[in-house]
């Protein structure tokens, strides 16, 4: 039973086209000069480098998203996993044969051949790799090779890392706009009646509806915006996924990410652009990103966070 890594499809394009929109002025703090900086503001880039760095050590380290060198979707059935190019899913490297992949529905298990395979630190026993109510991965791991498996809209699928990585190894670094307060927003939350939800696709095609605390509403310019946040009341922080004009051009085709504080009483909170960031499938084809919404595009140039990718990219080539 052979399996094949999953493609890009052609949604891509379409955002891509239709975050390609024409030049337009640029506000004082977008024209390139160097910016001057109260104590406050001092403060604030200080955070702003400081998250920075946090970031890159967390894409960097051993099995984080630049590890990634495998998504092999699964049906139900038996899946022989190893090296051997025999077989149904091929390892980088450990074992010829590491074992059997049993899959029966949302259920996954797996059969090691050898001891050099471990299951959930086990070495060489046979063990459950989606358990309920479990939130970390059960890791299977030969050598310095692991995979886990996720669920991806109701299919199971086999994530292999590995520190050797070509993605990870030759990683190129992040490049950043220069920190601006300007990019530095206070923003209203106007909340949602509970449990409403907002479509969001993925690059796999899929469209999953996610939690929709409310629209922030913020000012940029002297013009008002908002941005749809995904979030639940419980959640310590709002999730965006947007694009802008700088879409495609100085920034990654298939949008940006960014998180704010969760709003207290006053619905209040900040956003700040110079956080947005590049999502995994920047850097890795076997990352399983979702798309920004068509509420999400901003019509102005954010000239703030992080940049396109230099090196090799994942997707958009």
């Amino acid at each position: 039973m052979k399996t094949q890594h999953f493609t890009l499809p052609v949604l891509f394009a379409t955002l891509v086209s239709a975050c390609a929109v024409g030049p337009v002025p640029e506000p004082a703090e977008e024209a390139g000069h160097t910016v001057e900086l109260s104590d406050r503001e001092a403060a604030w880039r200080a955070e702003a480098l400081h998250w920075r760095a946090r970031r890159l050590a967390r894409l960097t380290e051993p099995y984080g998203w630049l590890s990634l060198v495998g998504l092999d979707f699964v049906d139900d059935g038996r899946w022989q996993i190893g090296t051997d190019a025999a077989s149904d899913i091929v390892m980088p490297a450990g074992p010829e044969i590491w074992g059997d992949l049993i899959v029966e529905g949302t259920r996954a298990r797996f059969e090691p051949a050898t001891v050099e395979v471990s299951v959930d630190g086990r070495r060489g026993v046979a063990g459950l790799l989606v358990q309920p109510g479990r939130d970390d991965p059960v890791w299977v791991q030969a050598g310095d090779v692991r995979f886990q498996m996720i669920d991806r809209n109701g299919r199971l699928a086999v994530r292999t890392r590995w520190p050797r990585a070509e993605s990870r190894t030759a990683f190129a670094g992040l490049d950043y706009f220069e920190f601006d307060p300007a990019w530095r927003v206070e923003a209203r939350l106007d909340r949602h009646p509970p449990g409403t939800t907002l479509p969001i696709g993925s690059v796999l095609g899929d469209i999953i509806q996610e939690p929709n605390i409310g629209t922030v509403v913020f000012e940029l310019g002297g013009q008002e915006f908002s941005l749809e946040a995904i979030a639940a009341e419980d959640d310590e922080e709002l999730f965006f996924i947007f694009a802008d004009r700088t879409t495609g051009r100085e920034t990654y085709g298939a949008g940006r990410m960014l998180y704010a504080p969760m709003p207290g009483a006053d619905n209040r909170t900040v956003l700040d652009f110079n956080r947005a960031y590049n999502p995994p499938c920047t850097f890795t084809e076997y990352s399983t990103c979702p798309l920004p919404p068509p509420e999400n595009r901003l019509d102005v140039r954010v000239t703030a966070g992080e940049k396109d990718y230099a090196g090799e990219r994942g997707y958009l080539q």
